[in-house]
């Protein structure tokens, strides 16, 4: 039994991001990830049942980080216009530092993607959950800000943020965030109070 249970589910669930970031579920293996966590095949298994449900317990573990590094892009912006250019220059500066060639945008998105034939699996319904938490902070974020239908603006906002991520992948171009930040500036002054 390994002497530190937390401490090794956590390596797994890093090794399994970034192998299923990098790679794909389906092209990566679980033997993939035993060797990338430092881990027997057997302790492994000792965490998980399977690759499908490492995909769910690996997302709902990487969901925390993911809402902190968007509260941290948005700041503590006190105007909407702030708040959407914050967030979305944080998004071109995360494919710039990537680069073009290496970034492949959110790692729930894709997933989610690369398993749209099957709604039910672990990894969608983690997704679900992480999606539909971010745009309740982008709705409370909105409110505080003196939007009015926050949770409308919060669904349009969520729309352009990932329409752009996944224009920023397919071709390559950081400026989608840019246009997405216009049109996310004019909607947001619409739903002003």
């Amino acid at each position: 039994m390994p002497r530190n249970p937390a401490g090794t589910r956590t390596r797994i669930y890093a090794a399994a991001y970034a192998l299923f970031y990098r790679k794909g579920f389906q092209r990566t293996s679980l033997d993939d990830i035993a060797a990338k966590a430092g881990v027997t095949k057997r302790t492994l298994y000792y965490h998980v049942r399977s690759k499908d449900d490492l995909a769910g317990a690996m997302l709902a573990h990487q969901h925390g980080f993911v809402l902190a590094e968007m509260a941290r892009w948005m700041g503590s912006a006190t105007s909407t216009a702030k708040m959407v250019d914050q967030l979305f220059d944080s998004v071109a500066r995360w494919m710039a530092a990537a680069g073009k060639r290496h970034w492949t945008g959110s790692g729930f998105t894709r997933m989610a993607m690369e398993l749209a034939d099957l709604p039910g699996h672990p990894a969608r319904v983690a997704t679900r959950r992480h999606k539909s938490a971010v745009q309740a902070e982008l709705a409370r974020r909105l409110e505080s800000c003196g939007t009015r239908n926050a949770a409308d603006a919060a669904a349009q906002l969520q729309m352009l943020l990932e329409g752009a991520m996944i224009l920023m992948l397919i071709h390559g171009d950081v400026r989608y965030a840019k246009l997405a930040a216009a049109a996310a500036r004019r909607l947001v002054m619409r739903h002003r109070s």
